[in-house]
């Protein structure tokens, strides 16, 4: 099963680059997906799948409240910050950490370590004291 989510994974970078619904496309698309090496071997479980999934479905509101807190009181102060990965991640759950944590407008993640550490940019309204 969580073969079949790593390939959807693939299939739909590829078409959020792409942007491109054609069959020939499509057919590129799995073509990439299949041929693409899995990585490490490392055990994925559906339930880590079926959280990260969560906690984006979650994230969509959370990002429209915190795009109307920036229009509404400006943010003016930035910090930067280490969070440490969760253990047992697989690349795959990795990039949806990432993209997670991306995906709201106070939050970027700048670099992913090796050692299992996410450099995140904060916007801030105030200053943590």
């Amino acid at each position: 099963m969580v073969g079949y989510l790593n390939l959807i994974l693939r299939l739909t970078i590829w078409f959020l680059l792409t942007a491109n619904f054609s069959v020939a496309n499509i057919i590129i698309g799995i073509s990439i997906a299949l041929l693409l090496p899995g990585g490490k071997t490392a055990k994925q479980s559906l339930k880590d799948w079926l959280r990260v999934l969560g906690e984006i479905i979650v994230a969509i509101p959370q990002a429209y409240m915190e795009a109307f807190q920036i229009i509404l009181r400006p943010h003016k102060y930035e910090e930067i910050t280490m969070e440490q990965v969760k253990p047992g991640r697989t690349p795959g759950l990795v990039f949806l950490d990432i993209f997670l944590i991306t995906f709201t407008p106070k939050t970027i993640v700048l670099k992913y370590h090796e050692a299992g550490w996410y450099e995140v940019h904060w916007v801030r309204r105030r200053r943590k004291v």
